[in-house]
């Protein structure tokens, strides 16, 4: 997998993946950013979020349940001194559909969570990382 991050103007930086897409970064004003776009760091977030989205999704369709939609909240804390790591991220899942099984949904998250979410993996070796749900009825 490759990227590529160039400098645009001020502190803001173009991403590039390998995929042919294109995101945006800036900084805060107090730093010398614009607010053009979302931070470095919010992007781990929204990567976490997805990675574990993905994974929820694609186990849930293949066990056949009705999942109509996936959300995914997530609260995370950094620390104050350089580095400013993720020290703690909160996972907050509604998983609508129709008769969801609550057990499926469990399975679904923690398989997500300690077997195939690459983000996930990586992350919890500096945050701990938690999770919990709701279930919607569709």
């Amino acid at each position: 997998m490759k990227a590529r991050i160039k400098w645009q103007d001020g502190i803001s930086t173009l991403g590039e993946t390998e995929s042919g897409h294109r995101v945006l970064m800036d900084g805060a004003p107090d730093i010398g950013g614009r607010n053009l776009g979302p931070r470095p760091m919010e992007l781990i977030l929204l990567g976490l979020g997805g990675c574990s989205a993905i994974d929820v999704i694609l186990i849930l369709q293949k066990s056949r349940q009705q999942i109509t939609d996936c959300v995914v909240e997530i609260d995370a804390t950094r620390a104050t001194e350089d580095p400013k790591v993720f020290t703690d991220i909160h996972l907050h899942f509604i998983v609508t559909g129709t008769n969801l099984k609550l057990q499926q949904v469990e399975r679904a998250i923690d398989l997500s969570a300690e077997k195939y979410c690459s983000a996930s993996i990586m992350l919890k070796s500096t945050a701990n990382i938690t999770h919990d749900y709701e279930i919607v009825e569709a």
